[in-house]
């Protein structure tokens, strides 16, 4: 398939019937995107909580925290404009 030029992906045709008139399947796309955001930040400041107070000690919990907090950032950001917002 080497040969063949790429084609951007669309959703198939049957999964579209569930979706209501008038929302296009980037909207819907997009949506999904904001929900697993939410779910990301949830699930990440839970964790950041329980870290810091149970390994409070650790020299490894605030550089590990803000790595996570960068690449998460980068990655989401990229997700939802399709635009790298940092330049490496």
């Amino acid at each position: 398939m080497v040969d063949q030029p790429l084609q951007p992906f669309s959703p198939p045709t049957a999964l579209l019937t569930y979706v209501p008139d008038g929302i296009t399947a980037a909207v819907a796309v997009e949506w999904l995107l904001y929900a697993v955001f939410a779910f990301w930040a949830i699930y990440t400041l839970i964790a950041v909580y329980h870290w810091l107070k149970y390994s409070h000690a650790s020299w490894v919990a605030f550089p590990a925290i803000a790595t996570h907090l960068f690449v998460s950032f980068v990655l989401i950001a990229y997700a939802l404009s399709g635009e790298l917002a940092v330049s490496i």
